[in-house]
This record gives structure tokens, C-alpha cells and sequence, in this order.
């Protein structure tokens, strides 16, 4: 893509975004369009919300399961900025129009003590930066169709990268755990909406391991210059299965001895 593109699709992506509505896929858009050229809309997209005063606070690990890998033909997660707007609290309840289409995962979520980034990161790099773990709601949004209504055309990775991973909030449980408190492989969540239970997993379905997951994107940033702060929440990514989020929907996620998290869509 060329940059006037990369610029005309991260202001497309804004828009929706604002506007509450979709944008078509991108990947129709621009055939040919790389990895390389998602996350380069994804930092513009970004750079333009910075710009109307948001701020990050992190950043969000997707595709980390094997069933959301092999349902895209990819082999590796993506990743998404966190920013200020997309904090809500836990117990809190979402403004009615606030999301086009939101979908909610549990995830465990890493607050880092310190800066983590470069290809050589280790496991026990990871640990040492990590301030606490906590249980966590992501929010997604989709602010792509998710299909094209002319020729059925489903989005793809490029799709999701470009529009920041399909982040959209973050909701952070109460609880607050050394990261050698758990082993974080073992960690269970069951998911209610509306108090019937929709989904259930183990943070082993997370690369086997979470700490995996946050290892890979500290490597990842040694390729574009970028680097986890101290403060910034990682997720590190989804164990369970997107769960659709409609208006009146109550969600309680039940991470056992680990916390609790809950959130309502008005």
C-alpha cells in the first residue's frame, strides 16, 4: 500500500469508529494488501486518535488460540494498542450505541513494573516486568464488515490487524496476583450471559502458556521500534470463544480462586 492508502484507510476506520457504522473490508479495498501494510494502517489509525487526545495504555495480544489461527489459515496472534477510552470498571455498564458489534472474551491480563521489548526477551524477562496479573473482559468491536454483503467475501487477517485488532475495551477484575502465584496454564474461566453459561477454558489455551503470549509480543516490538511501558495492561489473549454482546447482556466471568469480572451492555 502506499501511504496516502495507508492514510485514506485508517480515516475510513476512524470514521466508522465515530460514527458508529462499517466500513467495507479493506482487504477488498487494496488487494495485496500485507501484514505489513495492516499494521501500518493500524499505527495510523492510531496516531489519529492520539491526535483527538486519546492516550495508550497498553495493548492487546488476539489469535492466540489454535482454533482462531487455523479459522484465518495464520500460524501467529496479532496485536492492538490499548487507549485511555477503553477502560471501563468492573461491574460497570456500557452506555447504549457505545459498539457496533461487541463481542466479549476472558483473557488474563499482565500490568507491567517495568519496560519489556527486543528479540531477545526471555521468559524470565517477562516475569521480572510484570507488576501483577489480574482476571479481564476484552471488549472487541468491528468497526469492518464482517462480511462483504456483495460477494460473501469474509474479512481476513489484514482486515482485523487494520482496524487495531478489533479492540475495543478492557475491563479489569478486582483481583490482583503475583505472577508466580498461579500457574497461569491451570487458571479457569466460566463465562455467563445472562447467568446461563456461554463458554468455559483454561489460560493453557492462551500459546500454552500466557507468559508465552506476552513473551512473543515483546519480541514483536523489536521489529517496529516499540516497546511495553511500565503501567501498560497486556492481554494476553482470549481462552475462550468470542461470546456476542446485545444490548441488555450481562456478563460474569468466574475465574475461580484467581477473581472475578463483570460487565453489562445497556
Amino acid at each position: 500500500m502506499t501511504p496516502d492508502q495507508i492514510t485514506e484507510a485508517a480515516e475510513a476506520l476512524y470514521q466508522a469508529d465515530m460514527n458508529g457504522t462499517q466500513t467495507g473490508l479493506l482487504s477488498l479495498k487494496y488487494p495485496g494488501m500485507t501484514m505489513a501494510d495492516a499494521y501500518a494502517v493500524q499505527a495510523a489509525l492510531v496516531e489519529r486518535k492520539k491526535t483527538a487526545g486519546r492516550h495508550k495504555i497498553g495493548w492487546k495480544i488476539g489469535l492466540t488460540s489454535r482454533a482462531m489461527q487455523d479459522a484465518l489459515k495464520i500460524d501467529t496472534p496479532d496485536s492492538g494498542v490499548l487507549l485511555d477510552d477503553m477502560a471501563f470498571p468492573n461491574g460497570s455498564k456500557i452506555p447504549a450505541g457505545r459498539f457496533i458489534q461487541p463481542r466479549v472474551e476472558a483473557e488474563i491480563a499482565f500490568v507491567m513494573k517495568a519496560p519489556l521489548a527486543g528479540a531477545h526477551c526471555t521468559r524470565d524477562d517477562v516475569l521480572a516486568a510484570t507488576d501483577y496479573v489480574a482476571p479481564s473482559l476484552e471488549i472487541l468491536d468491528t468497526r469492518i464488515l464482517r462480511a462483504d454483503p456483495d460477494t460473501g467475501k469474509a474479512r481476513i487477517i489484514t482486515d482485523t490487524i487494520s482496524d487495531n485488532a478489533a479492540n475495543a475495551g478492557v475491563v479489569l477484575g478486582d483481583g490482583k496476583h503475583a505472577v508466580e502465584a498461579f500457574d497461569l496454564r491451570w487458571v479457569p474461566a466460566i463465562v455467563t450471559r445472562n447467568g446461563i453459561v456461554e463458554e468455559t477454558g483454561l489460560g493453557a489455551g492462551v500459546l500454552n502458556d500466557p507468559v508465552t503470549s506476552v513473551l512473543w509480543l515483546a519480541r514483536r516490538m523489536a521489529e517496529y521500534g516499540q516497546s511495553i511501558d511500565a503501567g501498560d495492561i497486556v492481554l494476553s489473549g482470549s481462552f475462550v470463544r468470542p461470546i456476542e454482546a446485545p444490548a441488555g447482556s450481562q456478563f460474569d466471568a468466574d475465574f475461580g480462586p484467581f477473581g472475578s469480572v463483570q460487565i453489562a451492555f445497556a
